[in-house]
């Protein structure tokens, strides 16, 4: 009974401050980019011809099926302008992996010009560049038997990226590239499915490192007002017990939880960039408005719910079906199980760089995360590097991260 006056008034909350979520829809900008510097723009479904090949690098596309069904868009650079000798089928290049963060999708490896940008990097370095699209974006939007309008298509979470996604990938890429181990590189969200995938002892079979860029796993410190706010007040939870089951960050929604948290006066709704994500500091205008006509990208409300359930706890475990019945049917336990990355393999070597001004990939929250791994890795293995006036945003898309980032986790791949 508490629970259906509980969604009752979160209705009526959500229509009367429709308005106000409107209204925040038209005056929302992030770093003073008007409409008309950076008009909207369809979503390039073929990366490889809109953004790859317009700057003379070689892109191909495959599609890669997990083993629950869904189709992926795999995008690769085989090589670089600098260092085309060799075809693709007869090179021996080393393989990495490059997995996008929430809500984003692999076009955020490619924002920038090739000396910014980390995919091109990587492939005028001399390796064989893969671009993942998880499942839900735009371009992995196919399923064996699903279409995005059946709510079964949308039934995942993050435990499914690290379980069906991120094996079948690097499974195809260790696979096409005859046998050789892949460098990983993950952001955000790409770190939590690479640390709970390894924590569970898979891939080690197929993975030669893992970098990983604002590593996502503990959330309960975070610094961001406004998702701290709605996890508390359980909103991604309502929205999903209302019948919502796709999360679009341009979307209806979207808009409703917007105007659920920007009432509070805690939360910037102005500058949603940084109260999400934190104030980078090395952003440029061209690439922030490149990223905002092609970031936003779809996941499944279910998804949200699960990041909401790491903020408001201090574990990470699996999803939690919200009643001991439903979890012993999926688990056969009472309660999730956890993800315990003490387990880590200790062989494994591993890079993380996080950044001081980071609101999601805080600093109390990762050097937990930080002690749990350098507790249990060799210590040859494992290099962290620290950036105090970096944000979220900055370790993908800040002007200086080739030389401070990209630069120094190269060479780590190179030793390993």
């Amino acid at each position: 009974m508490a629970q259906d006056l509980y969604v009752l008034f979160l209705i009526l909350f959500i229509a009367l401050n429709l308005q106000i979520v409107l209204s925040w829809r038209m005056q929302n900008s992030t770093n003073d980019i008007s409409d008309d510097q950076c008009p909207p723009q369809p979503h390039p479904f073929g990366m490889c011809k809109s953004r790859v090949a317009a700057y003379g690098y070689p892109c191909e596309e495959y599609h890669v099926t997990t083993e629950d069904g869904y189709i992926l868009s795999l995008k690769r650079i085989p090589h670089g302008l600098s260092n085309a000798t060799s075809n693709s089928t007869e090179d021996t290049r080393t393989p990495v992996l490059l997995f996008h963060g929430l809500l984003v999708d692999g076009f955020c490896w490619v924002l920038s010009t090739p000396k910014q940008s980390l995919g091109f990097i990587l492939a005028d370095g001399g390796f064989d560049v893969w671009i993942a699209n998880c499942r839900g974006t735009k371009s992995s939007r196919r399923h064996t038997t699903l279409t995005p309008e059946d709510p079964a298509f949308w039934d995942w979470t993050w435990d499914q990226l690290a379980d069906y996604d991120l094996p079948a990938l690097l499974q195809f890429v260790y696979n096409q590239t005859g046998g050789q181990k892949v460098h990983y590189i993950g952001h955000s969200l790409g770190t939590l499915i690479m640390l709970a995938a390894l924590s569970d002892n898979k891939l080690t079979d197929v993975v030669r490192s893992a970098a990983l860029l604002c590593p996502i796993a503990y959330l309960n410190r975070m610094k961001s007002r406004l998702i701290l706010l709605a996890a508390r007040i359980f909103l991604a939870e309502t929205i999903h017990m209302l019948g919502y089951h796709e999360f679009n960050p341009l979307g209806r929604v979207a808009q409703e939880l917007l105007g659920e948290v920007c009432v509070d006066p805690d939360v910037d709704c102005y500058d949603l960039f940084s109260s999400v994500a934190g104030p980078d500091c090395c952003l440029n205008a061209s690439t922030t408005c490149i990223f905002l006509q092609h970031g936003p990208q779809s996941t499944s409300v279910k998804n949200m719910v699960h990041m909401s359930q790491l903020v408001r706890k201090s574990s990470i475990r699996k999803y939690d079906y919200g009643n001991e019945k439903e979890n012993m049917r999926h688990y056969n336990q009472t309660r999730p199980p956890p993800y315990d990355l003490s387990s880590i393999p200790r062989h494994v070597p591993l890079f993380l760089t996080h950044g001081g001004q980071d609101f999601l990939g805080d600093v109390p929250d990762t050097r937990h995360l930080l002690r749990t791994l350098i507790r249990e890795h060799d210590s040859d293995d494992i290099e962290v590097l620290y950036m105090p006036d970096y944000a979220h945003g900055d370790f993908v898309m800040g002007y200086n991260a080739p030389q401070l980032i990209y630069k120094p986790m190269v060479e780590f791949f190179k030793r390993h």
